[in-house]
């Protein structure tokens, strides 16, 4: 099960899982790592809250929460998503849901390859790497023979 997908304390309904499962494999190992278990867990946004005092000691909303189980060169981990959050921020950044949602979803995968977005140079490095992988996502949902 090396991605899977699961929600808690929402009713969620996932468009295009396994569109979305190849194209993590493919950022990961486009990366030179090999795919572990990556499970994503879409949830509300006082579900991540609790989740972010208790694990994390911070009293805020986030849009996700990461939590790296990755051995060597193996990415693993579990990534708690607030579909609350990526709903807001859509409309903040006016841009389509599945897209925001696609976006918070790699970000996570980023911080298992190992970048930060604490600084503003890591930010920068992290919306690019964002940015590169959502056109990866856009040229592996272009039907083939088009």
């Amino acid at each position: 099960m090396p991605v899977s997908f699961h929600k808690e304390s929402i009713s969620f309904r996932l468009s295009d899982a396994q569109l979305l499962k190849r194209w993590v494999r493919q950022v990961i190992e486009t990366n030179g790592k090999s795919l572990g278990d990556v499970a994503y867990i879409f949830c509300s946004d006082e579900y991540l809250l609790q989740m972010n005092q208790e694990h994390l000691q911070h009293d805020y909303y986030t849009d996700i929460i990461t939590f790296d189980y990755t051995d060597g060169e193996t990415i693993s981990g579990d990534l708690f998503i607030s579909i609350d959050r990526v709903k807001e921020n859509a409309d903040k950044e006016a841009v389509d849901f599945n897209t925001e949602l696609r976006r918070v979803m790699i970000h996570g995968i980023w911080h298992l390859l190992g970048l930060k977005d604490k600084k503003k140079e890591d930010l920068k490095l992290m919306r690019e790497a964002e940015n590169q992988s959502l056109s990866l996502f856009n040229e592996l949902n272009v039907p083939r023979g088009t």
